[in-house]
């Protein structure tokens, strides 16, 4: 699939047309169907998740088409596996309950949504397990190779974090007694808890979905200018190998490009100097190609930036004061490219990124970086979606209790 194709952003407001349609025909259903209706709207929840599903994945895909670095792209993903989950929790919930007196099928119809946090979570604890033990792995093998940091015990963090969360959900949920009040608000916050367990959850799958199809991707050999993003190189002012698989991966992509249309293409090599660096990670990156036998004509140097954002806003100046129109790509660390991406596109820049092989035991701590910097660059639109989901959750817990 080629990505970066559409020129229209998708939208997803026909989930909120669906499911206001949802809410009327339920309700028109109880009102007027009786008893005998429950049943018939188990199937019908069932074929509304299913529906959202196919409207997510269907984002999802056209995000990327659209544009692969966004927020909305981990959110599709990772919600669209949640509403697939329930939509077939529905569907054998109708199989399930057949000859069922209809108050007790009312009864889970309700109790069935309540619980649908927790029991994702239960049903995601093998693949959580794996991932916690994986990363705690790789932590130690990075430990043991770069040293110790506070930053390199990010995995082991969220490892504990992962499964830590699991025992407390289902810990807090195993017995609790007391009055029907003292239970509604025991409930209430277990749910709440195992829906903001949820959405980190969801948010984590997604991420790391997105990242991979990103370090992945091959753009199109037609670039004009390749972005090369800078990373602290050696005290001797030569690259380290972090930074030179970055360069070796811009290089390559320039050989394949020229040799298959003819185009060669511009290096813009982008890093400032730090307070420890003898010279700027641009010149730093202009020698190491100088010795590959690129032409300083074919090297434009931004040695101003300090992150990755003015990376892409300074470089974005340097190119489009030569080329408005100009096709540009950026070469980085595999776990970098999805956020380098959401960077460029926060310049208002369209560049596609290619992402340079690090070491096996670098790449899950370095991605859980990744993934707490994305987070905390959307705490708006994070904040709306936890929001909503605890609000859904706070008042299905009082309808359930009101109806038993």
């Amino acid at each position: 699939m080629k990505l970066d194709t559409l020129d229209k952003k998708p939208k997803v407001y026909n989930i909120a047309i669906l499911t206001g349609v949802m809410a009327v025909v339920l309700t028109l259903l109880f009102v007027f169907g009786g008893g005998g209706m429950i049943r018939l709207s188990c199937l019908l929840l069932s074929a509304y998740f299913l529906a959202v599903t196919a409207l997510l994945i269907r984002a999802f895909f056209r995000q990327m088409r659209y544009n692969l670095y966004s927020y909305n792209t981990i959110i599709y993903f990772g919600f669209g596996l949640f509403t697939l989950f329930i939509a077939l929790m529905y569907l054998l919930l109708y199989f399930g309950l057949q000859g069922v007196p209809e108050e007790t099928v009312g009864y889970n119809l309700i109790s069935s949504l309540l619980s649908s946090a927790k029991t994702y979570a239960l049903l995601t604890s093998p693949f959580l397990l794996i991932f916690s033990i994986a990363l705690t792995v790789s932590n130690l093998s990075l430990i043991r190779h770069e040293g110790f940091r506070p930053v390199n015990v990010l995995g082991i963090v969220l490892a504990v974090l992962l499964v830590g969360g699991e025992v407390l959900i289902f810990w807090w949920d195993y017995y609790v007694s007391g009055s029907q009040t003292e239970v509604m608000v025991h409930d209430m916050l277990t749910n709440l808890l195992a829906a903001i367990y949820l959405y980190f959850e969801c948010m984590m799958v997604g991420t790391m979905v997105a990242d991979a199809i990103a370090a992945r991707y091959e753009p199109e050999k037609d670039k004009d200018y390749i972005i090369v993003l800078g990373c602290a190189i050696r005290k001797d002012g030569t690259p380290t190998p972090l930074l030179q698989g970055r360069l070796d991966r811009a290089l390559a992509f320039a050989r394949e490009q020229e040799k298959t249309t003819g185009k060669a293409p511009v290096f813009v090599l982008s890093g400032g100097q730090g307070s420890d660096e003898v010279i700027s990670e641009a010149a730093c990156m202009a020698r190491y190609l100088s010795e590959q036998g690129v032409g300083e004509e074919r090297m434009i140097l931004e040695d101003q930036s300090t992150d990755t954002e003015e990376n892409m806003g300074n470089s974005k100046a340097l190119i489009f004061a030569r080329d408005p129109v100009a096709k540009v790509a950026f070469s980085t660390t595999n776990y970098h490219v999805f956020r380098s991406g959401l960077k460029a596109r926060r310049v208002k820049m369209r560049a596609l990124g290619m992402g340079a092989k690090t070491k096996w035991y670098f790449w899950p701590n370095a991605a859980v970086r990744e993934f707490v910097g994305l987070l905390a660059q959307h705490r708006v639109k994070q904040g709306l979606i936890l929001a909503g989901l605890v609000v859904s959750y706070v008042i299905l817990t009082v309808i359930h209790y009101q109806t038993i």
